[in-house]
């Protein structure tokens, strides 16, 4: 058997030594990017049956089950990239701009939720996504002049803000 295994089907460029990955960075980076979903599940899902449930919809909504599970997906995602970038050393300058900018990203990506779900609040959840999608991309940018592979990870991220923006606007213009 091979000893060496990408982390991703994504992460062809960069293969990984099972032997040489830092598995507390590893696992602390997993954990970090699940804290935002964690922490704005306390807003969403007492906001789910209730406020959330009676708004006018756009089409395209996925049903409710779907979210926590692509969410999951995505900060799992958004773990694997975060520590891609981490292993390449925090004594260097730009890895320590790339993360701090991914720690910005994942605030507001929990603030969304507090806005949206929280305050139930769209108009200003919209501006927190908007903002959040800016950060991503920004982010996805730094990550990968660092590690092609980390960059790439992030692409599912953002196309699922896009479409989150998307139903955010639509449930903002469809509720007035």
């Amino acid at each position: 058997m091979h000893k060496y295994y990408p982390i991703l089907f994504v992460c062809w460029s960069e293969k990984i030594n099972i032997t040489d990955i830092d598995w507390k960075k590893f696992v602390i980076s997993l954990i970090v990017c699940q804290l935002p979903g964690i922490m704005g599940a306390y807003f969403t899902v007492s906001s789910i049956p209730t406020w959330y449930a009676y708004l006018q919809k756009p089409e395209l909504v996925p049903p409710n089950w779907s979210f926590s599970i692509v969410w999951t997906i995505l900060y799992l995602l958004m773990g694997f990239s975060l520590y891609l970038v981490w292993k390449k050393g925090w004594d260097v300058p730009k890895v320590k701009t790339a993360i701090s900018i991914f720690a910005v990203q994942l605030f507001f990506n929990f603030l969304w939720s507090f806005l949206f779900f929280g305050l139930q609040f769209p108009e200003l959840g919209l501006a927190g996504i908007t903002v959040l999608w800016l950060l991503i991309l920004v982010n996805i940018v730094q990550f990968y002049s660092l590690s092609k592979p980390a960059g790439i990870l992030l692409v599912p991220y953002i196309l699922w803000v896009s479409f989150a923006a998307y139903l955010n606007y639509a449930i903002m213009i469809l509720n007035p």
